[in-house]
């Protein structure tokens, strides 16, 4: 049983996420370490995949390259609105012959089989193209209280990637472009078995967040509790006991200042970085505007092994400025932090391409 101090603990999520000193200089070492990319189409400031490979990258990443890796040298892949790098592309096949396990979901790609094979046809006959360029041959309508309520299409293609028959070529805009996995996907890929590639996502999500809760109840996009993965610790403060990664343990810590999309790994979890960080946070974009106490798209700010506040800003794309509203203080600031934070949103704009710095 390791027993970690909080600031010990911080430490070793901080630099499980890259987000320590010296920075990376690889997208692709990115995203291998952090496993994933969350793609949202919020864009505030900047959509959330960029913002997590600019925080960690610099000013030197360039959204560009994100659509190379993806598009042409297929370095990566997406999957089920996450980026993915494509050498764990059979961790995520495992099983999916037999997805999905909700028999009213069985059945309806049952009851659609001609739809499923018009798609499938369409898709080796022509190559890439959005959902809008597909017919909708479906015999029974998908059903839903909610959004996807008769959108058959778009239904049809996400049940066939998770079966891993089809994959996202690439992107025209927000519309994704659909084609044969067999095209994406590299040939000869080694697909584990289920419970191997279970074990192994445990192993990999719990190096990318350094230290987790074996079982959480967060409902992120992706998952945030690890299982049996790496080894059992406390933490002091907090109650319960933690997995570690034991290759996180004992090494140097070089700290620096991060501002964060509000959907960052390091905070992605609102629980544990409550209690390892002392760190409240909510993203209140869905709020009315009166009820935000920190702003629609509020990135939290990272100094060493500290989340010390946040700043409310917003790109103004059109006057070409990056506008500051506010930057709330979690713990007051010394000169370093305000020197460094002012440093940061300058590079901001610079990464962004805008003309000039608003300050709140």
């Amino acid at each position: 049983m390791h027993r970690l101090t909080k600031g010990q603990a911080r430490r070793i999520a901080v630099r499980a996420q890259l987000l320590d000193g010296p920075r990376p200089t690889e997208l692709l070492t990115v995203v291998q370490q952090l496993t994933m990319l969350q793609i949202d189409p919020t864009a505030a400031i900047a959509p959330s995949a960029d913002l997590v490979a600019w925080s960690r990258l610099g000013s030197a990443y360039h959204p560009a390259h994100l659509q190379q890796a993806l598009e042409q040298d297929r370095m990566l892949f997406e999957h089920n609105a996450l980026v993915r790098p494509m050498s764990d592309v059979g961790l995520y096949l495992a099983g999916a012959g037999d997805w999905p396990s909700r028999e009213g979901t069985r059945a309806w790609i049952r009851e659609n089989d001609r739809f499923r094979r018009d798609i499938l046809d369409l898709l080796g006959s022509t190559g890439p193209i959005t959902s809008r360029d597909i017919p909708d041959t479906c015999v029974v309508p998908w059903a839903s209280t909610g959004w996807t309520n008769n959108r058959n299409v778009t239904q049809m293609l996400e049940f066939l990637m998770m079966r891993g028959e089809v994959a996202i070529a690439g992107r025209v805009g927000r519309q994704r472009l659909w084609d044969l996995a067999e095209r994406v996907y590299p040939a000869g890929v080694v697909v584990p078995p289920v419970d191997e590639a279970h074990r192994i996502k445990n192993e990999r999500r719990l190096a990318a967040l350094g230290i987790a809760r074996q079982r959480t109840t967060a409902m992120p996009v992706e998952p945030a509790d690890v299982g049996e993965a790496g080894e059992p610790a406390v933490v002091e403060g907090t109650t319960g006991e933690w997995r570690v990664d034991p290759a996180a343990l004992g090494k140097d810590f070089e700290g620096r200042t991060a501002l964060l999309s509000p959907f960052d790994r390091l905070v992605h979890d609102r629980v544990r970085v409550q209690e390892l960080f002392d760190f409240e946070y909510t993203l209140e974009m869905y709020k009315p505007a009166a009820k935000r106490r920190w702003g629609y798209f509020a990135l939290p700010v990272l100094h060493d092994d500290r989340l010390v506040g946040k700043v409310d800003a917003t790109a103004d794309r059109k006057a070409s400025v990056l506008r500051v509203h506010a930057i709330h203080e979690d713990m007051r600031f010394t000169r370093t932090m305000t020197t460094d934070v002012q440093a940061e949103l300058e590079d901001l704009v610079s990464w962004l391409g805008l003309g000039a710095l608003e300050p709140a």
